[in-house]
């Protein structure tokens, strides 16, 4: 009985024989594996020689390129011939050139990705073979075309049109299932996905709020979090507008019209024993600080808000592990020292929001240096710097952002000098 050849393209590369892996085998020539990968995504076309010199040896000059060319295939067909006997036929040779031969018993995933997209091209109702086919798709594209493989351009452009191509196929396959209401199905399938691309925004959507359909409004307000956690920590930004709106959306989610008084006065009473400030995600907060605008006039209160900014003190971006602990732990320190009615908001990265009723100018400003000064407690030796803005609620947080930079870059140029007087000759300190 013949081997079962399969080749591996997407999520990296790798050859199996009988599902025996042979990668460490094919490993040892990483030129003959160029070869091979770049002729298959070529498929069956003709490469030149010179073509394929240019691409093996970029920038590389060699008395004879050719021969070179020619002992490469030589040595990369008994490797290969070495997995599965007659396995280097595939590399095949024709007019002043190579080609890839597709051999009996032997499949490639880009290849079959392929077919299938083809096929589901159009598709517009969702029949058990269409269904079947979409399956498919997913289970074939494992990652991104040669992922964990030093890629060179020609592999990049292809890499980025198949991903285009996946999320296309998905995003079609998600619509026909919302279709036909099968919510299920879309969970499933969104975070199969997810797997692939997990910073897709609408993957994360789609399952949000498929989740908040079948009732589970506490497992998509969890992805919600998942998610934006997963942006501030990896690309140290807030997640996109969509994801942030859709907070309101799953909280809204659990509103409904026959609760009686005493029912909402249960539910208010199960969080009703909480202690230090009120935290809550930005687009809450959001609405938390548009109805004390409303409100400051009617009632003739004040209320001020902060904004505290995170810097590395020689003015260095914090990676992203080291920003996230100390945010946490700046957010522990928050709700332990702020009171009942203060409400924070993780506002960026390396940034809190603060709305601070029944303070004034004073009284904030002590409020926030007692914060300062509980936060160096934490972190005595972190090389941070916390600084803070606050002002009348009716203040530009715009404006308020732009002052702190000011002020961290004259913190910054005021701690060189000091070093640079301690530093100096006493001679010259005189």
């Amino acid at each position: 009985m013949p081997d079962q050849i399969r080749i591996r393209m997407f999520g990296g590369f790798s050859l199996f024989v009988n599902n025996e892996c042979f990668d460490q085998v094919i490993a040892k020539s990483k030129k003959g594996m160029s070869l091979l990968q770049y002729l298959i995504l070529k498929e069956d076309a003709v490469i030149l020689n010179y073509k394929l010199i240019e691409v093996l040896w970029p920038n590389e000059e060699s008395t004879n390129p050719e021969n070179a060319l020619k002992t490469l295939i030589s040595r990369f067909r008994a490797i290969l011939n070495g997995c599965s006997e007659g396995l280097g036929g595939c590399i095949a040779a024709s007019r002043g050139g190579y080609r890839f031969t597709l051999l009996p018993n032997m499949t490639v995933d880009l290849f079959e990705f392929e077919q299938l997209a083809e096929q589901l091209d159009g598709q517009t109702e969702l029949t058990d073979d269409a269904n079947e086919l979409y399956q498919k798709v997913l289970t074939l594209y494992t990652g991104d075309l040669l992922a964990g493989n030093d890629q060179d351009d020609w592999a990049i452009s292809r890499s980025v049109s198949l991903h285009s191509q996946y999320i296309k196929i998905v995003y079609a396959y998600l619509a026909l299932l919302k279709k036909h209401e099968r919510y299920e199905e879309i969970i499933q399938n969104c975070r199969f996905a997810l797997e692939t691309d997990p910073f897709d925004e609408r993957l994360h959507l789609e399952l949000m709020q498929a989740l908040v359909k079948t009732s589970r409004n506490n497992e998509a307000l969890m992805q919600y979090k998942h998610v934006t956690n997963m942006h501030f920590r990896y690309l140290g930004v807030k997640p996109p507008e969509g994801i942030q709106e859709f907070y309101k959306q799953i909280i809204q989610a659990g509103d409904t019209l026959d609760m009686n008084i005493d029912t909402i006065r249960d539910e208010l009473a199960e969080y009703g024993d909480v202690h230090g400030a009120f935290e809550c995600e930005y687009a809450v907060f959001r609405e938390i600080y548009n109805m004390q605008m409303r409100n400051l006039e009617r009632l003739g209160s004040s209320m001020y808000i902060a904004m505290i900014m995170i810097t590395s003190m020689d003015g260095e971006p914090l990676s992203p592990l080291k920003l996230d602990d100390i945010m946490k732990g700046l957010c522990d320190v928050l709700k332990a020292h702020l009171r009942k009615g203060d409400t924070i908001t993780h506002f960026s990265p390396s940034q809190y929001a603060l709305l601070l009723p029944t303070v004034n100018m004073d009284s904030g400003r002590m409020v926030m240096e007692r914060i300062k000064r509980f936060f160096y407690q934490k972190f005595p030796n972190s090389n941070v710097m916390f600084s803070y803005r606050i002002g009348p609620l009716s203040s530009n947080m715009t404006t308020m952002k732009k002052q702190m930079e000011s002020d961290r870059a004259k913190s910054i140029a005021k701690l060189a000098a000091m070093e640079k007087k301690v530093a100096a000759p006493a001679g010259e300190n005189e």
